[in-house]
């Protein structure tokens, strides 16, 4: 069988397990998906959905963590400003696709957690990757390591929180809010870093 059968597979069951989970998912809408015989599955996956999901899941991971991250990149060196762009683009997004397109290993993370201690792996494994490479990717602001990881973890868990909310609510509201609330958050860290005092507004 031709390798792209393989790739249509395991991208097939990305869509579809970002947008209706894995328990959602079967085989047999993976395949048709995929425009694929059902018995490929098996033939590049021997281990079944379990097999599959777990490569979907690095997949999918590495690439969400990529398109996320960019945007560290491309907004600018201003950090506050470059973390409510990346919440504000998360929540054009999921309007844009009719509350259906958030985060593809948030929740698969929830139905693995305990039950399936393989796939909690590949879900701890790229949360991981996540956090140490976002972690570096905002080091350029000046912050120490410490600093950085405490403002990635907190990006990330305000972002996947937000999602639930949004997509629950049908509403923006949650992203922009946790965007703001990260985005202070920042602004706090540079100042404190750079000895100047930070006040709330009365």
């Amino acid at each position: 069988m031709p390798a792209d059968t393989r790739d249509r597979i395991v991208d097939a069951t990305c869509e579809l397990f970002r947008r209706q989970g894995m328990t959602g998912t079967g085989l047999k809408q993976i395949a048709q998906s995929a425009g694929a015989p059902f018995g490929s599955i098996y033939h590049f996956f021997p281990g079944g959905k379990a097999q599959l999901a777990d490569e979907a899941i690095r997949t999918s991971g590495a690439m969400y963590r990529d398109l996320v991250l960019a945007i560290f990149d491309e907004v600018g060196p201003d950090l506050p400003s470059t973390i409510r762009a990346a919440f504000a683009a998360a929540a054009d997004n999921l309007i844009a696709t009719d509350y259906t397109d958030a985060c593809p290993i948030a929740t698969i993370a929830l139905e693995v957690a305990s039950t399936n201690e393989t796939l909690r792996l590949a879900t701890a494994d790229v949360f991981t990757d996540w956090i140490d490479q976002g972690a570096e990717r905002i080091a350029g602001s000046g912050l120490p390591h410490e600093v950085c990881r405490s403002l990635i973890l907190g990006f990330i868990t305000s972002l996947e929180g937000a999602f639930v909310l949004s997509r629950a609510l049908r509403s923006p509201e949650p992203l922009r809010a946790a965007g703001a609330t990260v985005s202070a958050a920042a602004t706090t860290a540079l100042a404190e870093h750079q000895g100047v005092t930070v006040r709330s507004s009365e």
